[in-house]
C-alpha cells in the first residue's frame, strides 16, 4: 500500500501533536478547566464543496463561502462552541463570545497555511429581532466550527478544533482526526459541470406584480413628501419542487453560472438551508487592511456586445442611479469616519455579472487593532444599497410594505480569524431551501424618478436567475 505524503508525514507530526495534547490536558487537570485545540495542517487538494456534501450531518449547522476570483473556498463543519441569540446588541455579544473563545484556544499550527488557525463564521439577520415566530434563523449566530477545509491559491488546509478537558482520550481524539484526513483525501478534486435536475419543478407561486407595484408607487409618494430619499424594496418567489433539492448541485450551478459572484450556503442544523450568489462584499479586512464596496444603481446586461455597451453607458450616465450610487458611497464613508477610519474613495467602476451590471465604487482603510470586525459590520448594515436613505425611516417602511420576513436575506455573512482578518458579503440573490422548498429574495432600490414597471422588470429578472441556478 502506499501510503500518501501528508499521511505518513502525519505519522511523522503524530507524536508531537500527541506529546502537545498531553500537556494541555495535564494543564486542564490541573486548573480544572476545558480548553480548545485548535490544529492546522496542509492535506492534499480537496474541493472544499465536496467535502462539505460529502461530512455534513443533517443535524450539524455548517456554512460554506466561494469566491473564485480570489482563488477561495472554505467549508465549516459542525461546532464545538456556538453563540444563537436576537436583539438590538447582538453584534456586541458576538463579538464578546469571540474573544472570550480566543482566550481558551491554543494552536498547533502549519501557520504558514492560508486559512490555518481558528475562524468564526457568522451569520445575521436583517432586523436585530424577526416577526415571524417559525423563521429558521435566529437573528445572529456564530460558530467555531469542528472541521474546517479550506482551498486558496491550489494550497489546501484542513483546521480541527477539539475540546480537550481531563476526562478526554487523547488517542481518541487522533484516531479520530487521523481517520477524518483518510476519508477527506479519498474524496476527488470534482470537475465541476453544471448539473442538470433531474426533477420535475413544479409548483411555483406567481409573484404579485400588483402588490409590488403599488408598494413601489406608495414608496414614490413618501419619497416626494421627503421622508426618504431612497428604500429597498425585495420581492419573494416560492417555488416547490418534485424532489428535495440538492444543495451540492445548487451551489455547484451558483458557482458556475455566476464565477463572478460569492457563493455561499449556510445550514442551521434542523433542514433548512440559506444559499445565494451575491455580487456585494460587506467588508473584508486582510493584515489591517479594509476594502467595502459601494454597489448600487443597475442595469441589464445586453444581448450583443454593441447593446451591452449601450447600457452600460445609459448607467454611466443616468442621474437617478448616480443618485442612487452616491447614497450609499455617502453613507459607508460616513459611518467608516465615525469609527474613527481614514476611509479612501477608489475610482469608479461598472461591475458587470452574467446577468445584470452595477455602479461600484470601492472603499479603503486601515482598521487599528482596538477597532474588532464586528464593531464595523454593525455600523454598515443594513447600507442604503440594501435599505435605504434615511436608514431607521427605511427599515420601519420596508416592515410595513413586505409581507414575508426578510430573515438573512441582505444581511452580512461571513468569517473573523484570530488575527481579525475577514470576509463578509451581504446576503442578496439568495434563497431560503427547506426540503422540496424554495423562497427566493430579491430587491430594487427605488429612488425618485423610480418606475414601477421597470423595478419589477428588475426583480424578475434577479429572481429568474437565481431560479435557473437553483432548478
Amino acid at each position: 500500500m502506499t501510503v500518501s505524503p501528508c499521511r505518513s508525514k502525519f505519522f511523522v507530526e503524530h507524536k508531537d501533536l500527541y506529546q502537545f495534547l498531553l500537556r494541555v490536558q495535564e494543564k486542564c487537570v490541573k486548573n480544572n478547566c476545558r480548553q480548545i485545540v485548535s490544529i492546522s495542517q496542509a492535506i492534499d487538494l480537496v474541493d472544499p464543496l465536496v467535502v462539505l456534501d460529502q461530512l455534513t450531518q443533517a443535524n450539524e449547522i455548517n456554512f460554506y463561502f466561494e469566491d473564485r476570483g480570489k482563488g477561495e473556498a472554505i467549508a465549516a463543519i459542525d461546532a464545538v462552541a456556538k453563540l444563537q441569540i436576537d436583539g438590538t446588541d447582538r453584534f456586541a455579544k458576538a463579538e464578546n463570545f469571540i474573544k472570550s473563545c480566543l482566550k481558551n484556544i491554543v494552536n498547533f499550527a502549519n501557520v504558514n497555511q492560508p486559512f490555518s488557525g481558528p475562524h468564526f463564521f457568522c451569520y445575521f439577520s436583517f432586523f436585530d429581532k424577526n416577526i415571524q415566530a417559525d423563521y429558521p434563523f435566529p437573528s445572529a449566530t456564530v460558530f467555531l466550527p469542528r472541521w474546517q477545509v479550506a482551498v486558496k491559491n491550489q494550497r489546501c488546509t484542513l483546521v480541527t478544533n477539539t475540546i480537550i478537558n481531563a476526562s478526554v482520550n487523547i488517542k481518541k481524539i487522533l484516531q479520530t482526526v487521523q481517520s477524518k484526513i483518510e476519508h477527506i483525501q479519498s474524496l476527488n478534486y470534482y470537475s465541476p459541470k453544471i448539473d442538470l435536475f433531474s426533477s420535475s419543478f413544479c409548483k411555483k407561486s406567481e409573484v404579485d406584480a400588483a402588490r409590488f407595484k403599488r408598494s413601489v408607487s406608495s414608496a414614490l409618494e413618501k419619497i416626494r413628501s421627503s421622508h426618504l430619499s431612497k428604500i429597498v424594496l425585495a420581492d419573494t418567489l416560492d417555488v416547490r419542487s418534485s424532489n428535495h433539492f440538492d444543495l451540492f448541485k445548487s451551489l455547484n450551478n451558483l458557482r458556475q453560472v455566476h464565477p463572478n459572484c460569492y457563493i455561499f450556503s449556510t445550514s442551521n442544523g434542523k433542514g433548512q438551508n440559506f444559499i445565494g450568489a451575491s455580487p456585494e462584499r460587506l467588508i473584508s479586512i486582510n493584515n489591517q487592511q479594509l476594502i467595502t464596496d459601494a454597489l448600487a444603481g443597475s442595469a441589464p446586461r445586453g444581448k450583443t456586445p454593441a447593446e451591452d455597451a449601450a447600457s452600460a453607458n445609459r448607467l454611466l450616465n443616468s442621474e437617478k442611479e448616480k443618485h442612487e450610487h452616491l447614497l450609499v458611497l455617502d453613507f459607508i464613508t460616513q459611518r467608516l469616519s465615525q469609527l474613527g477610519l481614514l476611509p479612501q474613495v477608489l475610482a469608479p467602476r461598472l461591475r458587470q455579472l452574467s446577468n445584470i451590471q452595477h455602479l461600484w465604487t470601492p472603499i479603503s482603510a486601515i482598521v487599528p487593532a482596538s477597532v474588532h470586525p464586528l464593531q464595523i459590520v454593525s455600523q454598515l448594515h443594513p447600507t442604503p444599497a440594501v435599505a435605504g436613505a434615511a436608514r431607521d425611516v427605511a427599515c420601519a417602511e420596508i416592515r410595513r410594505y413586505e409581507n414575508f420576513e426578510r430573515g438573512l436575506y441582505a444581511a452580512p455573512l461571513g468569517w473573523i480569524d484570530s488575527q481579525g482578518n475577514c470576509e463578509f458579503i451581504v446576503g442578496i440573490r439568495s434563497a431560503l431551501i427547506d426540503g422540496d422548498r424554495a423562497r427566493l429574495y430579491a430587491g430594487a432600490g427605488i429612488v425618485a424618478g423610480s418606475d414601477p414597471e421597470k423595478e419589477f422588470a428588475e426583480v424578475q429578472l434577479k429572481l429568474q436567475a437565481l431560479l435557473k441556478a437553483l432548478v
